[in-house]
C-alpha cells in the first residue's frame, strides 16, 4: 500500500523503507474508507495481532467516518435486494449488451 501511494506519514507520501516514530500520524487510503491512526509505541520484535492493536491508536473522527460510510452502504444493499434467482444465459447478453451502451 505504501509503495501504491496510500499512506500518508505526517500528511506526505512515504516510502516503505521510512521509519517511524512513537507520535507519528498515518493516514491509510483503502478505498473507500480513511484510517488516521497515531502511533503510540513501538515493539521491539514482531508479535501477534493482539499486541499490534496495543501499539496505535485510530483518531475519534476517523471512526465516525468510517461508521457512517458503512451505514450508508447497508443503505444502499437494502434499497436494491438481491434478484430471487441468477440471470439466465438470455439475461447475462441483454446485460452485457445494456452494460456496453451505458459506457
Amino acid at each position: 500500500m505504501v509503495n501504491a501511494g496510500h499512506v500518508q506519514l505526517n500528511g506526505m507520501h512515504t516510502k516503505a523503507s521510512k521509519m517511524v516514530k512513537a507520535g507519528d500520524h498515518l493516514i491509510i487510503f483503502r478505498d473507500p474508507e480513511t484510517f488516521i491512526i497515531r502511533i503510540l509505541t513501538l515493539a521491539g520484535k514482531r508479535g501477534s495481532a493482539t499486541i499490534a492493536q496495543g501499539l496505535y491508536e485510530e483518531e475519534p473522527a476517523s471512526i465516525t467516518t468510517r461508521q457512517q460510510l458503512a451505514d450508508q452502504r447497508k443503505m444502499k444493499v437494502a434499497q436494491s435486494p438481491a434478484p430471487a434467482k441468477r440471470p439466465d444465459k438470455k439475461a447475462r447478453r441483454q446485460i452485457i449488451r445494456f452494460r456496453k451502451i451505458q459506457n
